[in-house]
């Protein structure tokens, strides 16, 4: 195995931690999903620029780097979805919500919580793209990611990053009983990033996902191509 896919196997072992860590109240806990986030979002580019420099482009490596996409997606968008419902998903069991019973902080509010509408348009649109290529592939079309595409790739991660790095930071403000000052600032700072690239990203997905089908819609109708005997 070469060291491109070794990267992409890596990236799938440690996508159920990145999907787990942040149920736990602990911040060093939340804090090692971030982490591991960084580190999944880092090697995604990596590996493919090793595989293109080095020629090192194989079938297993176009088997798992799709796979390892979708994983870290659906195993970070369903997390976030449900530690975004309430603010009792964010705070520690072992800690007690102050008198007014709201989280200390400016994140969980309309504009910058996850709407189920907006994961129902990420997820279904990303498996819609992995049938759609797959019967363009049948037909000897081959779809090559396009640049909003790529874009949309560059703000989810943004987004997907800011939240996990909030989870991280409510949890060691709870547990270091921070309520105002430069708490305050981050995460006002940090809820208008996730708010933004969150907004970029939906449109991004909703615009690169017309551009495919006015570009590709031949593939609906096409005829697929008959195997060689």
């Amino acid at each position: 195995m070469n060291l491109p896919n070794a990267l992409t196997v890596g990236r799938i072992a440690i996508t159920p931690l990145v999907a787990v860590l942040p149920f736990f109240g602990s911040a060093t806990l939340r804090g090692v999903a971030f982490v591991l986030f960084l580190v999944a979002a880092i090697t995604d580019w990596v590996d493919g620029w090793l595989a293109r420099r080095d020629g090192q482009i194989t079938d297993l490596g176009k088997l798992l780097d799709p796979l390892a996409d979708k994983l870290l997606l659906f195993g970070t968008f369903v997390p976030m979805y449900l530690l975004m419902r309430g603010e009792r998903f964010l705070v520690p069991s072992t800690l007690s919500l102050p008198p007014d019973g709201r989280f200390p902080a400016l994140f969980v509010t309309w504009w910058v919580s996850l709407p189920l509408w907006i994961v129902i348009v990420v997820l279904g649109r990303e498996a819609f793209m992995t049938a759609f290529r797959e019967r363009a592939k049948r037909r000897g079309i081959v779809i090559a990611a396009i640049g909003p595409a790529k874009l949309k790739t560059i703000f989810q991660s943004i987004w997907v990053g800011g939240a996990y790095a909030w989870f991280f930071a409510a949890s060691l403000a709870r547990e270091q009983g921070w309520t105002s000052g430069w708490w305050t600032v981050f995460a006002q700072f940090n809820g208008s990033v996730i708010a933004l690239s969150m907004t970029v990203a939906t449109a991004l997905t909703l615009w690169s996902l017309g551009l495919y089908l006015q570009r590709y819609s031949s593939v609906l109708h096409a005829p697929a191509r008959s195997a060689a005997r």
